[in-house]
């Protein structure tokens, strides 16, 4: 019989992983309702165009991918590569600019795209996003920089810093896009086919490629900084001075482009020294013009999206030492103490909220104990058909070796009270 197994560039996340991400996730809730954030879920899957039309048609995503196929009656669908143009398709759809100018919010789930798998990258891959539309301020800007740096503090993520820079206006990457194709077409015999393409197509997506020989050939490739209008430089340089009064440390990175086409102005990346290659945990910027380009009002627009793969492989380690053990675990011999115990286990969870095991196959002592340590339980309380008889069982401390009587008399709330006196 064949064995099935999980599909190519796909994971399952597992018992002792979930945690972390569960942690991850609880974290970056709280601190978005801090800074009044509201959650947003959206579908996974998406009308192809909205995503040929926001990412654009040249990226790596749109070209090479995206998973699309045609359903039934012939529209082509998409799963989502990214999250920002779908929550851009609800606040449109749904209106939302109708009920305050001011839209914040974030959420959750995985994304798809059919890149080659490898340590940290995934086909089915999740995000945590945060967007905020409506507001054209760098202080906007600042503040989901912040946002996003205080997740990372609260996790204790080690070895991250921060790249940012400005993209421009529509006016200031026109100049500079010019300039750009100047420099290519002198270099163009060193560039791969697909750069070699893109060099008249898009020429900005010619800083995402990752062959050694297109990075060597763009290091002299000339700056987008230098093209920026009075109000593009002005808007990078107060992003830049909040950083600074958040003391938030950073380096200009003049070749940050990310990979999409719908960026503007700020853009950023949360990178860290801890995974080799794939070191970026987090990025964003600014997309002014997306809403308006997907039929909405002239609404600008900033968010960024944190890769949950990622960050979870960095803080796994860290966590193992810190895995949820249970605070009990009750060992009963006999098939009345098999009874009376399970009673006891199910009122400790739900009533009392205490962390607790027990064996349902009514194994020998030696059996359960052994069980018992390898769940890591913090107490065992020992109860037999004597134990019962004599209306008094034994609690052993699993750190110590000390062991105390614990009082069966009473109804079951007095029996619960003097366990939980017994593992305080």
């Amino acid at each position: 019989m064949s064995r099935y197994t999980i599909v190519k560039g796909f994971k399952d996340i597992l018992p002792g992983e979930v945690e972390v991400w569960q942690r991850i996730e609880n974290v970056a809730w709280d601190i978005f309702e801090d800074f009044g954030f509201s959650q947003i879920r959206i579908p996974v899957l998406e009308k192809t165009e909205l995503f040929t039309r926001s990412i654009g048609t040249s990226t790596d995503i749109v070209e090479k991918e995206m998973y699309t196929f045609t359903d039934r009656k012939g529209e082509s669908l998409t799963l989502r590569p990214e999250a920002t143009a779908s929550i851009v398709r609800a606040y449109i759809e749904h209106k939302l600019y109708a009920r305050d100018p001011v839209f914040k919010c974030y959420t959750m789930g995985p994304m798809f795209r059919r890149e080659r798998p490898q340590r940290g990258r995934y086909r089915q891959f999740y995000q945590i996003n945060a967007e905020v539309i409506g507001l054209n301020s760098p202080k906007s800007d600042s503040e989901l920089i912040l946002i996003l740096m205080t997740i990372m503090k609260h996790l204790s993520v080690p070895g991250i810093f921060l790249h940012i820079n400005s993209l421009g206006c529509k006016e200031c990457r026109a100049r500079f896009k010019g300039r750009l194709r100047e420099f290519l077409d002198q270099v163009s015999g060193s560039l791969c086919p697909d750069c070699f393409r893109r060099r008249e197509q898009n020429p900005l997506r010619i800083f995402d490629c990752k062959v050694p020989t297109c990075q060597e050939t763009i290091s002299e490739a000339p700056s987008i900084l230098d093209f920026l209008c009075s109000g593009c430089h002005a808007h990078f340089e107060e992003v830049q001075e909040n950083l600074k009064g958040f003391k938030i440390p950073f380096e200009v990175n003049n070749r940050l482009v990310r990979g999409l086409d719908y960026y503007t102005r700020t853009t950023f990346e949360a990178i860290t020294t801890e995974l080799g290659a794939q070191n970026a945990l987090a990025g964003g910027g600014r997309y002014n013009g997306l809403v308006q380009a997907l039929g909405g009002p002239d609404q600008p627009g900033v968010g960024f999206a944190i890769g949950l793969d990622r960050l979870a492989a960095l803080l796994i380690p860290q966590a193992k030492e810190n895995k949820k053990k249970p605070r009990l675990f009750i060992a009963a011999l006999g098939a009345q103490a098999q009874r009376e115990g399970f009673s006891w286990l199910e009122t400790l969870r739900i009533d009392r909220k205490i962390r607790c095991e027990m064996d349902f196959e009514d194994h020998g002592l030696k059996t359960q104990m052994k069980r018992a340590d390898r769940l890591g339980a913090s107490y065992v309380l020992i109860v037999g058909d004597r134990e019962l008889e004599e209306r008094v069982a034994v609690c052993r401390n699993m750190m110590t070796g000390e062991q105390k009587p614990v009082s069966l008399k009473g109804n079951i709330d007095d029996i619960i009270e003097n366990i939980c006196l017994a593992i305080a």
